[in-house]
């Protein structure tokens, strides 16, 4: 059978053959198109409507949340206020006192930036509000060889520090540490710092160390030794050195080249230096600090101080002091867990201003600490000090020391002390040291 492409369309299926013109079979096609073109018009488009309402359901939602969750906000803090009017005798603060904002510090450069106050702590959580940092800092001290001059037991738990610090606000602080010891229990200091007054003032009041110095200001489970120089003890008082009750101002003064701290403290005049017997015989304390990078590495602290107050050697007499120390730090950035180095001298003159007579006493120590290795330091410390008022006789000293870190908890500590008191009379001696700690202790003055 012939087959013209044009005219006809030939389809083979197992019944046989079935012949379809060409003609036919488009109008079949076309037919079949338009049956199924309402069908593709019936394709449900996207329901706007019900995509709008799942959205506004939504926000309801997200509303009602926030709803419930401030009023969980506001009785929290209900109960926290009823808590403590419950536990203080006072009546609880509002909740805006505890979050007030920080006072912003303006943004200048150059020589404005001297007058910046200091950085304002952050408030505490409310959790801490009646719980400060507290820690227990354990000094136990040994002796063997004998001092004829100076004894002591041959073991002893010399202090044990106990100090509670705390952010009040965002505008001040407040710091204490109680010293108890063989001979009883005191308050070592006690103080609360202001430190966002105008100018950048920061203002001290309680009992202090005062900033006379470099020695003076230092705990004594913070020496480098397991003493005090003789400078301290023949003129400073020994242990509790010049510490009374009063009133300090600091102001930080900032340049590229040179950190500056210039600080003036008036005290009520009884301590182990000077002996007020009235209401007017106050003592006053100035001291002038400069620091400086000498490279990233080392850095150098320069520092001069004056006192003055009465003295107890005669009625009306008074004693002026005065001090200079320098201080070099050395510490390599890439190696600052394992090696460092401190070296540290401090002279002072104390004067009597005496009926007919106006003697002046010199002392002076020279020492430094090395540290060889992550947890082993060693030090010297050379020391000569004339007597109060009595400049004549001078006693002299030095000392090794080697220092174990098991840890930053704890220290262990032997000194080789050799003295040779104005007496003609030697003694050498082998002290030892342990240190050990426990709780949040608060760093001390650099």
């Amino acid at each position: 059978m012939s087959y013209t492409p044009s005219t006809h369309f030939i389809a083979s299926g197992r019944g046989g053959n079935l012949t379809m013109d060409y003609s036919a079979g488009r109008a079949a096609l076309v037919m079949i198109c338009m049956a199924a073109a309402p069908a593709f018009a019936q394709t449900p488009a996207p329901d706007t409507e019900n995509i709008a309402e799942l959205r506004q359901q939504i926000a309801v939602l997200r509303t009602e949340f926030e709803t419930v969750r401030r009023q969980y906000d506001e009785r929290l803090t209900t109960l926290e206020q009823q808590l403590a009017g419950l536990t203080a005798s006072s009546p609880p603060e509002p909740p805006a006192a505890a979050t007030a904002p920080e006072a912003p510090v303006p943004a200048v450069g150059g020589d404005d930036a001297a007058n910046l106050p200091l950085p304002t702590p952050a408030v505490p959580s409310r959790g801490k509000i009646f719980n400060p940092d507290i820690a227990v800092v354990g000094n136990v001290l040994g002796a063997v060889g004998r001092n004829d001059v100076e004894s002591g037991p041959a073991l002893a738990l010399e202090e044990a520090e106990a100090s509670f610090q705390a952010v009040l606000d965002p505008y001040a602080r407040a710091d204490f540490f109680f010293a108890f010891g063989p001979e009883g229990a005191e308050v070592e200091e006690g103080f609360i710092t202001f430190n966002n007054l105008p100018g950048g003032l920061l203002l001290k009041a309680g009992k202090m160390r005062a900033a006379f110095g470099k020695v003076n200001a230092l705990h004594p489970h913070t020496l480098p030794w397991t003493d005090r120089p003789l400078m301290t003890r023949n003129l400073l008082g020994g242990d509790e050195g010049l510490s009374d009750g009063g009133i300090s101002v600091s102001k930080l003064i900032l340049n590229p080249f040179l950190f500056l701290e210039a600080t003036g403290e008036i005290y009520g005049g009884e301590s182990e230096v000077f002996a007020g017997d009235e209401r007017a015989d106050v003592s006053y304390v100035g001291r002038l600090r400069g620091y400086r990078d000498l490279t990233e590495d080392t850095n150098i602290d320069l520092g001069a101080s004056f006192a003055w107050g009465q003295s107890d050697l005669e009625p009306d007499a008074t004693r002026r002091l005065l001090g200079v120390d320098a201080t070099f730090r050395f510490r390599p950035l890439r190696r600052a867990m394992y090696q460092r180095l401190m070296a540290r001298a401090e002279l002072m003159w104390s004067r009597e201003d005496l009926a007919g007579s106006e003697p002046t006493s010199f002392g002076v120590y020279a020492g430094g600490e090395y540290q060889f290795s992550r947890r082993w330091f060693a030090g010297g410390r050379w020391d000569y000090a004339e007597r109060r008022g009595n400049p004549d006789a001078a006693d002299k000293g030095a000392a090794a020391t080697l220092t174990f870190w098991p840890s930053e908890f704890s220290q262990v500590r032997a000194q080789y002390r050799h003295t040779r008191y104005a007496e003609d009379i030697s003694a050498n001696e082998l002290l030892f040291q342990f240190l050990f700690s426990i709780g949040a202790h608060g760093a001390h003055a650099f």
